[in-house]
């Protein structure tokens, strides 16, 4: 199933929600988008019908296995980008995280696949060894502390080997 650009945002920030504030209503939505009720209730009754979520006017709204699992898989593909673009490339925060929302839509499951087996080889994080789990966003924190950690060692290391 090909979602949309607007249909991934709504999914993201759904499970997000549900994830920080464990109920997600309309307006924690329209907030967290920037978008007006009345362009969310259309938006959610879109993806009710597609089977992505549950939804109920005035009631509390869920996400399917499907959604959630397709949500999962929207913010994995977001993280590496940014991971990408903050880490290797040394991007600005602000900038990757927007051009890692533009991209992730545009760039196919096969790429994202190498894009993360490249970030995790260049990064060195298959030893971390703690029971990782990418759905945490406490996980997802150390990760980004111990890349910085070991890019910082990696130049030393490289400007070490110049010098030396």
């Amino acid at each position: 199933m090909k979602l949309t650009f607007s249909q991934e945002e709504y999914l993201k920030a759904i499970y997000i929600i549900k994830n920080t504030e464990k109920r997600v209503r309309v307006t924690d939505i329209a907030k967290k988008l920037g978008y007006s009720k009345p362009s969310v209730n259309r938006a959610l009754n879109n993806l009710a019908e597609e089977g992505l979520i549950n939804y109920q006017a005035y009631k509390e709204i869920g996400l399917t296995k499907k959604g959630e699992s397709l949500a999962k898989d929207i913010i994995k593909r977001n993280d590496i980008l940014k991971l990408f673009l903050i880490e290797i490339l040394e991007i600005d925060e602000n900038t990757a995280e927007f051009e890692a929302t533009s991209m992730k839509h545009a760039v196919s499951e096969n790429t994202i696949t190498k894009l993360e087996k490249y970030v995790n080889k260049i990064l060195d994080l298959g030893d971390l060894n703690c029971g990782y789990n990418k759905d945490s966003e406490q996980c997802r924190t150390c990760v980004k502390i111990s890349a910085k950690r070991r890019l910082k060692d990696l130049g030393q290391s490289k400007e070490g080997g110049k010098n030396g």
